[in-house]
């Protein structure tokens, strides 16, 4: 015959077991959370590194024309004549297709030859952005 304390052991063990097994899909849970928000903020940093890849690429490609176009230096100000050159315009048309809220400005001076391009961008999550680059063309 089974006395009552050893009934009451099995129970508590039953209880134990149970308890275990609650901590370890607790743990398990909390290591799935870490995992989505780890997840979340690496997209969200490669979002971000791509905008800053592609600002840099729509900037160098405006100053590559720029270089090559010389002779209308003056054209590619956008306080200027920008609005009215075609490959300007263009450029501009392609930052604001290219980058969230996409905008550019182009400071160019025939007189000196320094052109300074400032494009920026806008996200949600992460606010304004810029990207500047200066040159000087002779």
């Amino acid at each position: 015959m089974k006395s009552k304390h050893s009934v009451r052991r099995r129970s508590r063990q039953g209880g134990i077991a149970l308890i275990e097994a609650l901590i370890g899909i607790l743990i398990f849970a909390f290591g799935v959370i870490g995992l989505v928000g780890l997840q979340v903020a690496m997209t969200r940093a490669q979002g971000n590194a791509k905008f800053r890849a592609d600002a840099s690429y729509l900037a160098s490609q405006v100053m590559g024309g720029i270089w090559v176009d010389r002779n209308n230096i003056a054209n590619y100000d956008t306080g200027g004549a920008c609005d009215s050159y075609q490959p300007c315009t263009e450029w501009k048309a392609k930052v604001a297709s290219t980058l969230p809220k996409g905008a550019a400005q182009i400071q160019a001076s025939a007189a000196t030859g320094v052109v300074s391009i400032t494009v920026t961008w806008s996200t949600p999550a992460e606010g304004t952005h810029s990207y500047v680059v200066a040159t000087s063309i002779h």
